[in-house]
Formats: structure tokens, sequence, C-alpha cells
């Protein structure tokens, strides 16, 4: 378990590396623990979650870094996610739920139908799902969704990890947002970015992108975000998520955020 205001970081940029060599970064930049992809492709795969996730926590761990959560590309029914949880010592899976081409109350039935029949194996494991809102194609696209989402569940099997950029791009203001998700949160997300114009001002209609970018730079105001979460009193683990449009420059932007959101939690 972490301890209060716990600063992770999700390694989904660093691909490439090893376990070992994963571990070694890791201890370079300043983070004890991270979120860990059990994706295709990274170092713990899918298929094999019962044999790489328990290994990948003993080789971390040599390296004094822990697993605060995963973030699985398995059905949640497959029970092979939850005993490789339990096997290793990890005790949170971070999910989403694409809408589609769906009406979004038929997605939404689908994400809690999925959580419905997940639930037992939550129960049976001690595993917990965390539901993370993400702007755009996404059931739980803002704070209140995600509320109307999970609020029949019980956090201590299903929660919220709520997500400052993406409630940004969204529009509503991260006090509010974290007031209707305070009672659910597992995971305060901190990552930022802005919409940039993509056409000029004679396109029929003005094209926009996502650009990701630091922590001092987006539509997600940092300060505000850690002033609710110490007013809220919320000691729950932090995630940096480390998303960059600029991706020659992770190692560097990670590191400069990571001393920012320090100083704003002194």
């Amino acid at each position: 378990m972490s301890t209060p205001n716990q600063l992770a970081v999700f390694v989904k940029p660093w691909k490439s590396l090893t376990l070992k060599e994963l571990g070694e970064r890791m201890q370079q930049i300043g983070f004890a623990w991270i979120e860990l992809p059990v994706r295709p492709g990274f170092a713990c795969q899918p298929e094999t979650i019962e044999r790489d996730l328990p290994e990948a926590a003993r080789v971390l761990g040599d390296y004094g870094v822990g697993i605060l959560n995963v973030t699985v590309d398995l059905p949640l029914t497959d029970e092979r996610l939850y005993a490789a949880c339990a096997a290793a010592g990890v005790n949170l899976n971070r999910v989403m739920f694409r809408r589609g081409d769906r009406n979004y109350w038929e997605a939404e039935d689908d994400a809690r139908r999925q959580l419905d029949e997940a639930l037992p194996l939550c129960e049976r494991y001690k595993v917990r799902l965390g539901v993370q809102n993400h702007a755009g194609d996404f059931v739980g696209v803002n704070a209140m969704t995600l509320y109307h989402l999970l609020e029949d569940y019980d956090v201590q099997y299903i929660g919220a990890i709520w997500d400052a950029a993406h409630e940004a791009l969204e529009g509503m203001e991260p006090e509010p947002a974290l007031d209707i998700v305070a009672d659910m949160l597992h995971i305060v997300n901190l990552k930022n970015a802005y919409w940039r114009r993509m056409s000029g001002p004679e396109a029929e209609v003005a094209q926009w992108k996502t650009y990701w970018t630091s922590g001092r730079q987006g539509r997600a105001n940092w300060p505000r975000v850690i002033a609710k979460v110490k007013e809220m009193g919320y000691t729950g683990p932090i995630c940096l998520t480390a998303e960059y449009s600029d991706e020659h420059s992770i190692d560097r932007l990670i590191a400069e955020d990571l001393a920012f959101a320090k100083s704003l939690l002194a």
C-alpha cells in the first residue's frame, strides 16, 4: 500500500525497457511506485499474466519500486487477472470503457454489466477496479457521468480514478468535479493538455487536436487540484501519467512534473 499522497507514474512511455531497465530508470527519475501496463508488447503480457506479474513485482522490488496498480488488456471476467494481482500483491486494476458508435446510455449499461460480472471476482481475490474518466469517446467522460456509472457500487471493490486533464478537456472545473467523486476515489491522475487549433481562420469549421504538455502548461490547474485534494483530506495516491506530445522529452518533462507536484503537496 502507498503512504498518504504517494506519487506514482504510469510507465507506458517506457515500453521498450526490460523490467530491470525500468526499475533503474524509475530510480533515476525518483519514483518508488508505478502503474504497470499488462498489454501486448510490454514486459508483462496479458496471456502470461499469472507468471509475468508476480515476476515483475519481484524484479522491480529489487530496485525499490512497487506496483501501485495495473491496467490489464483482458476481459474483466478473466479470473487470471485477479489471481495474478493477488499473487503479486497488487490490489487495483485501472479500467476505461469506450462508447464507440453506440448511444451513450446503451454503452453505460454495457459498462455496468461488465462491472457486475467482475464484482464476484473482486470480492473473491480482494482486487479493486478503478474506472477512469476519459474525454471524448468514453463512458465516464467527466466526473458527473463517472459518478452516475459508479454510484451504486461498494467503493471497497469498485471506485473512481479521477483524471484532471481529461476533466479539464471536457470543461469542468476541478473543485466541483472532485466534490462529485470524492467518496469513490481510488486514485487522482495528474497530467495536462489543451486543445490546439489545427486549421486556419479561413476554414469553414475549425479543427482541434489535443496537445499533451507539462503540468504547468495545460488546461488542468494543478495548484487548484492539489489545493482541493488537501481541503478534502484525500490521502490516497496520485499518479502522474507521463503523457506528452513531445515524446523526445519524456524523461525531462516527467522529472519536472514530479518536482512540481512535490512542491504543491509540500
